[in-house]
């Protein structure tokens, strides 16, 4: 038996480094006239029309209707759903009240909707949230890829089979990883940022190898020739794409990578510095100092006291 390790790629490394959960959360049907009005969610929500036609309302744009097919992800803003844009909004809490799984409003039930939120670390989660806009509509058309895991979750939801909750989750995962790709592949060629970066063909294949081996003693010259590019042009098309230089995001990383492992286990820190590559307990101090502004040390124990430093 042949037993072959998969490449480690960029957004999958910082989609676990996160620790990104999804999990289902409502299943809503309505009918005739109807308004829902959400809070800003403290998760990303990630919601699937899966029959019929509504209206999603925010701040942030004008009102757009959603037909089957369509998905949307909301990071950080209140938004409504409703049957039209002037119709009378009820509390997302006293409408699932009976229940937190499921709801039913209006009359009839025409319109379908399953949704989700893909939990985040509390501190890491920040790389995602503020990588996304407020919020992401995903039309059917370019969403078509995930019909399958789609169909699929409808049925697993109705179903009532042994381990149907886990099976929900993993699909909602899935398709949430989909929707990130097809954000991807509809960025502009200029956009910034590391979600940028992973479909840019000179940066992309830098990010996965900082990502696959953070500990390796990366240099300018090495990073630039997996670019393709000279140092001066590679250095300077990955700050403007990426927002920092190359070996400063490599050592972002390492120290994101390490802030996590501190706050979620016991290992020394000698230990966790020589894992990401440094050779002296003061090299790896100074490193966390510069990003963090304390020490690994105190870093844990104000964690464990309940406190939170954000990178």
């Amino acid at each position: 038996m042949i037993v072959q390790t998969t490449p480690q790629d960029a957004l999958s490394s910082i989609l676990t480094t996160i620790n990104a959960v999804a999990q289902c959360s409502i299943s809503l049907r309505a009918g005739g006239e109807w308004g829902i009005r959400f809070a800003a969610p403290a998760n990303i929500k990630f919601n699937v029309v899966r029959r019929g036609t509504c209206w999603l309302i925010t701040g942030h744009q004008a009102p757009m209707q959603l037909k089957a097919g369509d998905c949307f992800v909301i990071a950080n803003a209140p938004f409504d759903l409703a049957s039209a844009p002037d119709a009378r909004m009820l509390p997302a809490h006293d409408v699932f009240s009976d229940s937190d799984m499921a709801a039913r409003l209006g009359d009839g039930g025409d319109v379908a909707i399953l949704g989700g939120s893909v939990r985040l670390d509390t501190v890491d989660g920040v790389v995602l949230s503020e990588a996304l806009p407020s919020i992401l509509v995903i039309e059917g058309g370019a969403a078509a890829p995930i019909n399958w895991l789609l169909d699929q979750l409808d049925r697993e939801w109705d179903s009532g089979a042994p381990g149907a909750q886990l099976m929900c989750n993993d699909l909602l995962r899935v398709a949430f990883i989909h929707v990130l790709r097809a954000h991807l592949a509809d960025r502009a060629a200029d956009a910034e940022g590391w979600l940028s970066g992973l479909i840019d063909r000179h940066i992309a294949p830098v990010l996965q190898a900082v990502h696959a081996e953070p500990e390796r003693n990366w240099t300018l010259v090495e990073l630039s020739r997996l670019a393709g590019q000279s140092r001066s042009s590679f250095a300077a098309r990955f700050k403007q794409r990426v927002g920092v230089a190359p070996l400063d995001y490599l050592t972002r990383w390492r120290m994101r990578l390490a802030a996590g492992r501190l706050r979620r286990g016991s290992e020394p820190v000698s230990s966790i510095g020589e894992s990401l590559g440094y050779s002296s307990d003061s090299a790896f101090g100074a490193s966390f100092r510069r990003i963090y502004g304390t020490s690994p040390a105190r870093y844990r124990s104000e964690q464990r006291g309940g406190r939170s430093l954000n990178l």
